[in-house]
């Protein structure tokens, strides 16, 4: 089923015309409505007409017959197209399904989501029969194609082979390449991802960037090679820097980058007044990010600082559907595309009292209706993590000075200790860890030292981490593994101990990466180990992202990799991983 081309049959299109010739009735008229018309930017009184999941009438005219149609009076509200975020990372602790429903009680009801996990995860046809049954949701799912892992792994080339990347680059639901975190590799003569971006633009499909700190020119070398629109703006300098280079800006703000108020400031105080090449996104950001809203906050802020009504509600809608060759689907109230519409109390306020998706209500009247298929994670492997290797004494050894100092929740740079590392117990003196990876499958370890992660942590262990390895923190090695092993035991997750007693515990069942849990109950989950390791002495906002990204080499300047401590600017191995005796590999050869 082609998502780019939704979707409708000869048949359904019959249909679709039998309404307009009142043979058969809309199954929704909204009458009397106020809307956004995004052609003429303009606030409009039409009626509505919803057959199925499609809008086939917006004008001045009613049905003769309005027997077995729903008539919903909109006077005194105001309609606008449901929201479009354009950049998630929709395996962020929660999982592509309960992160659609959390949006879409906010108006979001579009999602433009990173495939990674699930490139590095399943096979091809696994994954693709997921997006599949993903296409049965309310809310509107798209992909990305990644052309890189975000850090060094083994076999990394056979990963990202030039047919499976092809296979994604033509999937129907994919709409873009990218980001394309590695793209230093391209700028140095990387053949391989240049021809992958130009198979993408003969598709006529975009490519995103991911080019924090780029400079002018390389940002023009970047345009020449195929890149289209970038996220990465710090200032309201980067972004025009970005606009004046020919990219469609897309202004970040998330967990770790709250940068919207700047931007938007300081974008005025350059004299921008045209914003249609401007969007916005929330990068993927954790769960308790979005405990009050998504896209809709970031509409406010935009009106808060002055945008127009209109601009700041295209910069969630109109303009992400028409960058990426949707319009004639998403991002406008107009006959012949997808019903997907948000209904406001007022223009001020732009989180709705009212969500439609695909021509049914997934919230109505501030109560939440999203009517969710189930999905089988099991069916695509992603099931409780199934560790078949334990941690032994000899893993608890520490033997090199070189380690990993945080400066920010994600940024890092090497520092040689000084501490006494032969104990089994580091002082609550200092804010330096023991740090450890282990190898999913167990036959490798790498163990450093962290500092600047927390001052009085016994034990932390997480399977959340960009490699899919096992990273474990602390100053007791006893809790340690004490945490580890109750990772294990609840199939994935990240886990707290103090004492040598599980303080907290977020699981995560589904490969050890996402969680099965509603939305709801995860931000409370994920609120309270924030508390507790900032309780414990962690300074930043988002130790998930801190985790995460910790093998990230995408980011400078030091990190954690299945390669070793790796220092990613000279692309040299610091410390080398050790192997294990007892990985997955030796139990299965026995």
């Amino acid at each position: 089923m082609d998502s780019r081309g939704y979707r409708w049959s000869n048949d359904q299109i019959r249909k679709q015309v039998e309404v307009l010739d009142e043979v058969i009735h809309p199954h929704m008229i909204l009458k009397n409505a106020t809307y956004l018309n995004s052609y003429l930017q303009q606030w409009l009184v039409a009626n509505i007409w919803i057959y199925e999941d499609r809008i086939v009438y917006v004008g001045e005219k009613l049905p003769e017959q309005l027997d077995g149609c729903e008539v919903i009076a909109c006077h005194g509200q105001f309609l606008v197209p449901g929201y479009i975020e354009p950049h998630t990372h929709p395996c962020q602790l929660y999982n592509p399904l309960t992160l659609a429903e959390h949006s879409g009680q906010f108006g979001t009801t579009t999602l433009i989501s990173d495939n990674l996990t699930f490139f590095l995860q399943l096979t091809n046809e696994s994954a693709f029969q997921l997006l599949n049954d993903l296409n049965n949701l309310p809310s509107s799912m798209y992909w990305w194609c990644r052309f890189d892992a975000n850090t060094e792994l083994d076999h990394l080339q056979e990963m990202f082979n030039h047919e499976d990347i092809m296979q994604w680059i033509q999937h129907p639901s994919v709409l873009q390449g990218g980001e394309l975190t590695e793209w230093p590799r391209l700028v140095n003569g990387d053949n391989q991802m240049l021809t992958w971006l130009q198979e993408t633009k003969k598709l006529n499909k975009k490519v995103e960037g991911h080019f924090p700190g780029a400079s002018e020119r390389t940002l023009a070398k970047l345009m020449v090679m195929g890149a289209d629109c970038d996220h990465e703006a710090m200032t309201g300098q980067e972004a025009l820097t970005r606009l004046m280079q020919g990219y469609v800006v897309s202004l970040r703000h998330s967990s770790i980058r709250p940068d919207l108020d700047h931007l938007l400031k300081e974008l005025i105080q350059l004299g921008v007044q045209k914003f249609d090449r401007f969007f916005f996104t929330t990068d993927g950001s954790h769960p308790s990010f979005y405990e009050n809203g998504m896209t809709d906050e970031l509409i406010k802020k935009a009106i808060d600082h002055g945008i127009p009504f209109i601009d700041a509600y295209h910069m969630a809608s109109y303009n992400i559907a028409r960058y990426y060759n949707l319009e004639h689907l998403h991002g406008s109230i107009a006959t012949g595309r997808i019903a997907n519409i948000n209904v406001l109390e007022s223009i001020e306020n732009p989180t709705p009292i009212s969500v439609m998706a695909k021509g049914k209500w997934i919230k109505k009247d501030g109560h939440n209706q999203y009517d969710a298929p189930v999905v089988d994670w099991n069916q695509y492997q992603l099931s409780p993590l199934d560790l078949k290797w334990t941690l032994q004494e000899e893993d608890m050894t520490f033997t090199t000075t070189t380690g990993i100092r945080l400066r920010n929740n994600v940024i890092t740079i090497p520092y040689e200790s000084n501490i006494d590392i032969n104990s089994d117990k580091l002082s609550f003196d200092h804010d330096e860890c023991f740090l450890m990876m282990v190898g999913r499958d167990g036959t490798w370890r790498v163990n450093t030292l962290l500092k600047g992660f927390a001052q009085h942590l016994d034990g932390f262990a997480s399977s959340y981490c960009s490699s899919g390895d096992m990273i474990i923190i602390g100053k007791n090695k006893a809790d340690m593994i004490k945490a580890f092993e109750r990772m294990q035991a609840i199939g994935g997750g990240t886990v707290l101990v103090e004492d040598h007693r599980v303080l907290h515990e977020i699981p995560l069942t589904l490969s050890g990466i996402m969680s099965d849990q509603d939305m709801g109950l995860l931000i409370e989950k994920e609120k309270r180990m924030i508390q507790l390791l900032k309780e414990r002495g962690y300074k930043y906002n988002d130790p998930a992202f801190t985790i995460l990204f910790l093998p990230g080499t995408h980011l400078p300047f030091i990190r954690l990799t299945p390669k070793g401590v790796y220092d990613v600017k000279n692309r040299k191995v610091l410390v080398p991983p050790t192997k294990r005796r007892n990985g997955c590999r030796d139990i299965l050869s026995f």
